[in-house]
């Protein structure tokens, strides 16, 4: 039951029990710990499940004004000495093609930001969650992606590999 200018109303007609007294409006306990409890919760659970959903933006991202260097001598790099073998760096994934030939693309899917991977045997650049397929020059050959890798220049100078 409500009391509203001392006169009283049923709970039916208005669901939040409030009382009026003058100027001031008094809320039960009750209902102050619900509306704290479902104001925590929203709170709690609106960011997270927000947050959930964007792609991961905490990789450095290799702006075009970016030269990245690897030394193909250093011990960590070892595996860009073989044909296939790759290496992230920042946002860019690089393979060895073969040949002594190399390719720098951007390491997420324009689908839904995986890390692709490289296959020597058709040259391409696979994204292993839903398929898509990339040539070494970005261009999507299976979707369900839509828009190309990001391509960077790569030179090579002795043991140095030079992207951007």
């Amino acid at each position: 039951m409500t009391l509203i200018n001392g006169k009283s109303k049923s709970s039916e007609h208005n669901p939040v029990p409030v009382v009026y007294t003058g100027n001031r409006i008094t809320m039960t306990r009750k209902d102050l710990l619900l509306k704290v409890f479902l104001g925590g919760t929203a709170a709690l659970v609106i960011p997270s499940t927000l947050t959930s959903c964007s792609k991961d933006e905490t990789e450095e991202d290799n702006g075009s004004n970016n030269k990245v260097t690897i030394d193909l001598s250093d011990p960590s790099n070892a595996t860009l000495l073989n044909p296939g073998g790759t290496k992230v760096i920042g946002g860019i994934i690089v393979a060895n093609k073969g040949s002594d030939t190399y390719a720098a693309l951007e390491k997420r899917c324009t689908h839904d930001g995986c890390t692709v991977v490289y296959e020597l045997s058709t040259n391409t650049f696979p994204c292993p969650c839903h398929g898509s397929v990339f040539s070494a020059t970005g261009t999507v050959l299976q979707g369900p992606a839509v828009l190309p890798l990001k391509v960077y220049p790569v030179t090579k100078s002795g043991n140095i590999l030079t992207i951007g």
